[in-house]
C-alpha cells in the first residue's frame, strides 16, 4: 500500500508550482489618465413662466433678422392692385420700407399684380417680397436705413434677348 508520503509530496509540489505561476504574471504599469474633454456649453438664461414652462431670455431669429419673420398676406381683390402697392402693403408692419421709385424700378412697381399673388403665406418676408417682384428682380436691403430695394437680376450681365426676339430679328433682311 502506498504511503501517505508518496501522495502528499507530489500534491504539495504541484500546488507550489501553481501558486508561483500566478504570482509571476507581468504587472502592467498604470496608464496615465487624460482628463476627458469637457464640452463647453453655451449658457442660455431662462425664466420660469407659469408652473411648467421655462422661457429662453434671448431674441428669436426673426427678431434679430427681420427678413426671416413669417407673414401671412391676404390682399384685397376689390380693385386692381399694382406690384408696388402690394410690396408696400407687405412691408407695412415689417420694420422696413420700400426704396423710392426710380425710372428703372417704376417698370416693376407699375405692373399689375397677378391674381396668384393676392394671398401669400405663411411665408418668410424675404420670400414674399421676392415672389411679388419675380425672378427678373433681385432684392437688396439697406440695414442701416431698413430699406428694401429691387434691381434687375441681370444688371451686371449683358442684356439677355429672348429666343422669340432672336427669331424675328433674323427673319428681317
Amino acid at each position: 500500500m502506498p504511503s501517505l508520503k508518496t501522495y502528499l509530496v507530489p500534491t504539495i509540489l504541484l500546488s507550489c508550482l501553481t501558486l508561483s505561476g500566478c504570482n509571476n504574471s507581468p504587472v502592467q504599469p498604470p496608464q496615465p489618465v487624460e482628463p476627458a474633454a469637457v464640452p463647453i456649453e453655451k449658457h442660455i438664461p431662462v425664466q420660469r413662466y407659469g408652473r411648467y414652462t421655462l422661457v429662453e431670455l434671448a431674441p428669436e431669429s426673426a427678431q434679430r433678422n427681420l427678413l426671416l419673420q413669417i407673414v401671412d398676406i391676404n390682399l384685397p381683390s376689390a380693385r386692381s392692385l399694382t406690384v408696388g402697392e402690394a410690396l408696400r402693403y407687405v412691408l407695412l408692419r415689417s420694420g422696413y420700407r420700400l426704396c423710392d421709385s426710380t425710372p428703372q424700378t417704376a417698370a416693376l412697381f407699375n405692373l399689375p399684380l397677378p391674381a396668384a399673388h393676392l394671398s401669400l403665406g405663411p411665408i418668410m418676408l424675404r420670400d414674399a417680397l421676392q415672389t411679388l417682384a419675380g425672378p427678373a428682380w433681385a432684392l437688396q436691403t439697406n440695414e442701416r436705413l431698413r430699406q428694401i430695394c429691387f434691381v434687375p437680376a441681370d444688371e451686371h450681365s449683358p442684356m439677355k434677348v429672348s429666343a422669340f426676339t432672336d427669331a424675328t430679328t433674323e427673319a428681317t433682311p
